[in-house]
């Protein structure tokens, strides 16, 4: 039976109208890309933009106070090492706690309470333990203290948990141990939990803002997302920079996500999360 065009049409006007809500901030945020400062704060509002060109983002490189592509560069580098150390950690942290055992028990117990200490509450000892190893300003301070995810072992021990015990058997049948059967089975076998935690640790480092902004103390050392905040000061406010910025910060992100999010909806659901 032929399903009714009424209810039929109501459904995609209903996507169309959400689609419009979600997208309306960064349709904002990239007019503003291409607008004057004067276009941006006046009192009558326009929906197109009125400086449609690179003007903004000439200046916007151009700007020797806010170093930008130092900036993006720190971000990325921060940004590819952390997710990388973090999957691997996190992998074999989640494969030894699939391990049927009372002491894999017992450590899952005490990952998953660190869940729910709030971020904040460890910011303090870290910085205090990052000081004294004298990583402030460096990549070092930045990276090393984000390589370890609570939820991203939960994730990866959820996935192993249903990971075919035929392929880990003949491993062990062919002579090896948990650590060779790991990398030679299990994790090439895992990609698409891989990328799927990868996508949210590389997003969350990449719009990290308060650990970057007590480590990141020189002007060298700055990822986007404080150079963004430079622009936004209690003195001015420079909206065309402040906004071309946001769009050049969101491209690596939004081609991130686009590349990977069939692996993101994948790896979720076959972790067991509803």
């Amino acid at each position: 039976m032929r399903p009714r065009p009424l209810p039929t049409a109501l459904r995609y006007a209903a996507l169309i109208l959400l689609a419009a809500v979600f997208l309306l901030p960064f349709w904002v945020i990239l007019r503003n890309a291409f607008s004057t400062s004067q276009w941006i704060t006046a009192a009558e509002w326009h929906w197109l933009p009125n400086a449609v060109g690179l003007d903004n983002l000439t200046e916007l490189l151009d700007n020797s106070s806010v170093p930008i592509v130092r900036s993006l560069i720190n971000s990325a580098v921060v940004s590819v090492l952390q997710t990388v150390a973090t999957v691997i950690i996190s992998a074999l942290a989640g494969y030894g706690l699939a391990i049927d055992n009372k002491i894999s028990k017992v450590l899952l117990t005490i990952t998953l309470a660190t869940l729910m200490v709030p971020a904040a509450v460890t910011f303090v000892p870290t910085f205090v333990m990052v000081s004294s190893l004298g990583w402030i300003s460096s990549l070092r301070g930045l990276i090393i203290p984000g390589m370890f995810s609570a939820l991203a072992t939960f994730l990866f021990r959820q996935y192993f948990l249903s990971f075919p015990r035929e392929l880990e058997e003949a491993a062990y049948l062919d002579g090896a141990g948990y650590w060779r059967t790991f990398w030679r089975i299990v994790l090439p076998n895992s990609y698409g939990i891989c990328a799927a935690v990868g996508t949210l640790i590389f997003i969350g480092s990449w719009n990290a803002f308060l650990w970057p902004l007590l480590i990141g103390q020189d002007p060298g050392y700055r990822t986007i997302q404080l150079a963004l905040s430079q622009f936004l000061t209690s003195q001015r406010v420079d909206y065309p920079q402040l906004f071309t910025g946001a769009v050049v910060a969101i491209i690596p992100v939004l081609l991130v996500f686009l590349f990977l999010q069939r692996y993101l909806i994948q790896g979720v659901e076959r972790s067991g999360i509803d």
